[in-house]
C-alpha cells in the first residue's frame, strides 16, 4: 500500500511539537522517544506498519482540542485512535504524524433511562457501555467481535455493527449526538439526546467518516431494554451454497432474527481446535438467535426450522438453556482469534444482496482457487456482510502481494453483484485504491468536497478513504 513521503520540514520541527503539547497537556501524555511510539505504528490490519512521529493521549475535549489547534498551526497531519482494532488500516500513522488517541478519555457522563440514552466519552469500550446499563435491564445493541476491546470512538468513525445488527442496525442508528473537536481546536456539538436534530444531517456524515472531519470525543447513543428472552438454533449443511440459500429464503419469508452468523468449514474446524464448542462436522453452519418472549421464540424459531428443513441440513440443534446457548455462540465469537492459529490472515468486509450469498460463496472459493490461498469464511449473513479471511504467509515473498490482490478481487465481486467495499471496517488503506470501482470520479469529488468543508487543510488522517492520485492537489496544501 502506497503511503505519501513523509514531509521533512515537519519531521525536523519535531522538538518544538513536543515541547508544545506538553505544554498545553502535560508530560504524562506526549509520547515521543523512538522506542515507545512503535506501539502506535499498526492497528489491527497488522501487515502494514510506520511509526508515527509523536503519539498523544489527552483526557478530556479541552485537551483534545488543545492538542488539534497545536497540529493545525503547525501544519502538522493528526491522525486519530481508538483502541487500534481496525481491521483496514484505519488508524496507520504517517512518518510525520501526531497519532492522538483518546484511550484515556473513557468516562460515562449521564445515564437517563427514561429516555433510554447514554453520554459517554468515547475512549469507552464497546463492551463497557453495556456493562454500565446491563445491571438495570438495558444495553447497547451494536457488538462487534472485537466489543470487548474496541473503543466507541471507532465504532462511529467506521459505523460499526456486529451480530445482533440485522434486527438493531448498526452505530448510525443507535448514535444521537456526538461532542466533536474539528481539525482547528473548535468544538462543535451535533445532534443531542433527542431522536432527530433539526437541519442537515450531519449526524450521519460524521458516523462512518472514518476520521477525516473531526475527532469525536463524547456520544450520546441509544440504550435498549433486555428483551424478556432470547435463543439461538444452530444449523449445519453440506455445502456453503445450500446454506446461504438457507439464508436467503428465511429473509425472504420476512422473518427478522436478531442475528444470523454463517461459518465454512476452516472456520468450523479452527474455533473446535481452539474453542472446542461442540460444533457438527459440516461444510457450513448458520447461527440464527431469535428473541421476544418464549411463545414468540417459540414460533419464530419454528418457522425457521421449518425453511431449515427444506434444504436438508445436516444437523439442527436448537438450545435448550443458557449454558448451550453460551456454547453455540462460544465458537463465533472465537472464531477470529481462532482462525489466527492457522497463520497469517487479512479480514476483508465487502457488502452483498443477501440473495446473492449462493452465487458469491461459489466464486469466492473458485477465486481461492486459481490464487493458490485459503479463504475461510464467517459472517453476518442476515444483511449481507461479508467476512472472508485470506490466508497467507507473511515471511513468504510474494505471498503478501498475492493476498492483496485476491482480497482487491473478492471486494470487485461484491460490487459487481450490487454490494459495496465495506460494511462496518470502513476503507482506510485497504480498499482505499478500490473506491474507483464503486465510485465515479465525480462521486469522490463529492465527498471529498464535504471534508474541504470540515478540514480545509487536509490534515485529519492521511492517506485514507481516498485514492492518493483523486486527493493529490488537496494533500498539497499540507
Amino acid at each position: 500500500m502506497e503511503m505519501p513521503i513523509p514531509n521533512a520540514a515537519i519531521v525536523s520541527r519535531k522538538p518544538a511539537l513536543v515541547a508544545k503539547l506538553r505544554a498545553a497537556i502535560g508530560a504524562q501524555g506526549v509520547i515521543d522517544a523512538p522506542e515507545e511510539v512503535k506501539a502506535y505504528e499498526c492497528d489491527a490490519l497488522a501487515a502494514y506498519r510506520c511509526p508515527p512521529l509523536v503519539a498523544v493521549l489527552p483526557s478530556s475535549t479541552q485537551e483534545v482540542a488543545q492538542v488539534l489547534r497545536i497540529c493545525h498551526e503547525m501544519g502538522v497531519p493528526v491522525v486519530p485512535r481508538g483502541a487500534g482494532t481496525s481491521l483496514a488500516g484505519g488508524s496507520l500513522p504517517t512518518a510525520d504524524s501526531v497519532i492522538l488517541g483518546v484511550a484515556r478519555m473513557r468516562d460515562v457522563l449521564e445515564v437517563d433511562y427514561p429516555n433510554r440514552t447514554i453520554k459517554v466519552q468515547t475512549g469507552i469500550t464497546n463492551l463497557a457501555v453495556t456493562g454500565e446499563v446491563e445491571g438495570d435491564g438495558f444495553f447497547y445493541a451494536p457488538d462487534p467481535s472485537s466489543q470487548l476491546a474496541c473503543a466507541i470512538a471507532g465504532n462511529i468513525a467506521m459505523n460499526s455493527g456486529g451480530a445482533h445488527c440485522l434486527k438493531y442496525g448498526v452505530t448510525t442508528n443507535n448514535l444521537l449526538g456526538v461532542t466533536m473537536v474539528l481539525p482547528d481546536g473548535e468544538i462543535v456539538e451535533i445532534g443531542g439526546a433527542h431522536m432527530d436534530a433539526s437541519g442537515l444531517d450531519l449526524l450521519g456524515v460524521i458516523c462512518g467518516s472514518e476520521g477525516q472531519l473531526g475527532l469525536v470525543t463524547e456520544a450520546t447513543l441509544r440504550i435498549l431494554p433486555k428483551p424478556e428472552g432470547a435463543r439461538p438454533v444452530l444449523i449445519g449443511f453440506d455445502s456453503n451454497e445450500v446454506a446461504g440459500t438457507c439464508v436467503s429464503d428465511i429473509i425472504k419469508s420476512g422473518l427478522i432474527p436478531v442475528a444470523i452468523e454463517f461459518m465454512d468449514r476452516p472456520c468450523i474446524r479452527a474455533t473446535e481446535d481452539f474453542a472446542k464448542a461442540g460444533y457438527p462436522d459440516c461444510e457450513a453452519l448458520l447461527i440464527i438467535e431469535v428473541e421476544g418472549s418464549e411463545a414468540e421464540i417459540d414460533d419464530q424459531l419454528a418457522r425457521i426450522v421449518k425453511i431449515a428443513k427444506q434444504h436438508n441440513p445436516v444437523e439442527i440443534r436448537e438450545s435448550t438453556s443458557a449454558e448451550e446457548s453460551a456454547r453455540i455462540w462460544l465458537g463465533r465469537k472465537s472464531a477470529f482469534g481462532a482462525m489466527g492459529q492457522l497463520g497469517d490472515y487479512m479480514c476483508l468486509d465487502g457488502t452483498i444482496p443477501v440473495g446473492e450469498l449462493p452465487y458469491v460463496l461459489k466464486r469466492i472459493a473458485a477465486l481461492a482457487s486459481e490464487y493458490g490461498l485459503r479463504v475461510g469464511n464467517v459472517f453476518h449473513a442476515g444483511d449481507g456482510n461479508m467476512h472472508p479471511l485470506i490466508l497467507y504467509n507473511a515471511n513468504k515473498e510474494g505471498d503478501l502481494e498475492k493476498c492483496e490482490a485476491l482480497g482487491a478481487d473478492i471486494l470487485r465481486l461484491c460490487v459487481d453483484v450490487g454490494g459495496c467495499l465495506t460494511g462496518e471496517h470502513g476503507v482506510g488503506i485497504e480498499k482505499r485504491d478500490l473506491m474507483t470501482h464503486q465510485y465515479t470520479l465525480d462521486d469522490l469529488e463529492a465527498q471529498m468536497n464535504v471534508k474541504d468543508v470540515f478540514d480545509p487543510a487536509w490534515i485529519l488522517n492521511p492517506a485514507k478513504v481516498f485514492p492518493l492520485a483523486t486527493s493529490a492537489s488537496r494533500r498539497g496544501q499540507l
